[in-house]
């Protein structure tokens, strides 16, 4: 199997050009393309070149070996030489560590940098017509737009009218968050992070670039991102890996945003001065840390964790960062190391993963995984894929999770879990 995904991926070149001027991504991915921005800053992507499967998941180090030796395997004829030009793959990976996954690296790949610059990559057969889209000097006049369909291809107007039930009883769920709680207090783990989902049911598919579009206007400071049909605003990077330099900002630790900002200062002071909600963080930084500085030549932490306010929540976060020692690992590789955090599965790792099995009751799949884009020199930028949702034609699920500790209310983490799936629910149900 490695081989033959080895050999598919070397019969492809991947060809980059600068453009004019810099796309709307969403506008590039479309209906049913791939998406990683923050900002107008990220990659966007259209079509599939390749499907680079890691059997064994993120937990598994020969699946990332051959995954990486599959995306370095493609061609490159690369003018721009920027993190994430050339070849390039996006990827929405499991929340179990041991659960299957993919790679995939589309047909067209755009992105915009920092500094506002952007280029334009295709991806296709050696033997295929060696122009790349963007080329000469009319620039993004060669950028092709989006087709305007939905998802599903059609052409008709989108829902009117939206059914939303939660997975399972709320009175069963405030019992599984019971039950963790007794197994912290019994010494079984210091921490656990249950979810529960919440499906949609439209009368009509549901809007996937609208539902994008909702998400970047309401959330501007958060990753907005698109692989396949698993959409999300997430405001808590894994890792981003830039050459040497390494970032990871993890959160832990939430309250709601009030009505006015009087009333945000004092909600935020209550959070950070909560022992419960810093226990929380302070579990998420030390694991956060302790995974990156064998890698690091130097590593540093914010002496005192900040209130990171989003539309209408708010969480603790402490900012990561350093310098990579050489041979510098990929962005996969540490987004694979540091999966997952205390912040969306507890501590310890084994410990939490048994009772989110024993007592969560579903099947996350990419929630609270690691969703992102990796490129062939190692750079790339993994995002937790929470304040996200499932897409599938006119039915949606939705995610929302909280860390149980010894002193955890049920009905105060219910309440936490329904302020953070506002943010899905108003993005898809539209009057």
């Amino acid at each position: 199997m490695t081989g033959a995904v080895t050999g598919a991926t070397e019969r492809l070149v991947a060809r980059t050009r600068r453009l004019d001027r810099a796309p709307d991504l969403l506008d590039v991915a479309g209906a049913g393309g791939a998406l990683f921005v923050r900002g107008g800053i990220g990659l966007a992507g259209r079509g599939v070149a390749a499907r680079i499967p890691l059997p064994g998941g993120l937990g598994d180090a020969a699946s990332l070996i051959a995954a990486e030796a599959a995306l370095g395997s493609i061609g490159v004829d690369d003018e721009v030489a920027a993190p994430g030009s050339g070849p390039a793959a996006f990827a929405a990976l499991p929340f179990r560590p041991d659960a299957p996954a993919e790679l995939v690296v589309p047909e067209l790949i755009v992105g915009v940098a920092p500094d506002g610059s952007a280029w334009s990559t295709t991806v296709s057969d050696r033997d295929a017509d060696p122009t790349p889209v963007g080329a000469g000097r009319a620039g993004t006049r060669h950028l092709p737009r989006s087709p305007p369909e939905r998802g599903d291809g059609g052409t008709g107007p989108g829902p009117s009218a939206f059914e939303v039930r939660p997975g399972r009883d709320v009175d069963e769920w405030c019992d599984a968050v019971a039950a963790g709680r007794a197994a912290v207090r019994s010494g079984r783990a210091e921490k656990v992070v249950l979810a529960r989902e919440v499906h949609v049911d439209a009368d009509a598919s549901i809007d996937r670039a609208a539902v994008l579009d909702r998400l970047r206007l309401g959330y501007p400071d958060c990753m907005v991102f698109a692989v396949d049909g698993f959409v999300g605003a997430s405001p808590e990077l894994l890792v981003a890996r830039t050459g040497d330099l390494v970032r990871s900002h993890p959160m832990a630790g939430s309250a709601r945003r009030g009505g006015d900002p009087a009333t945000d200062s004092q909600l935020a002071a209550a959070l950070l001065a909560s022992p419960k909600e810093r226990q929380e963080h302070q579990i998420t930084i030390d694991a956060v840390h302790d995974v990156l500085l064998p890698y690091c030549s130097y590593l540093d932490a914010e002496a005192e964790p900040s209130v990171v306010a989003m539309a209408n929540v708010q969480h603790i976060a402490t900012l990561v960062h350093g310098r990579l020692s050489l041979p510098a690992p990929s962005a996969l590789a540490l987004a694979a190391d540091l999966h997952p955090t205390p912040a969306v599965c507890g501590w310890p790792r084994q410990a939490a993963l048994e009772l989110i099995a024993e007592l969560e009751g579903i099947d996350r799949g990419p929630y609270a995984g690691a969703v992102g884009w990796v490129d062939a020199a190692g750079n790339g930028v993994f995002a937790v894929g929470i304040r996200s949702a499932l897409l599938d034609g006119s039915r949606a699920r939705l995610f929302a999770g909280v860390g149980v500790v010894a002193d955890s209310d049920p009905a105060a983490e219910l309440a936490e879990t329904r302020v953070k799936l506002q943010a899905l629910l108003t993005a898809i149900v539209r009057p």
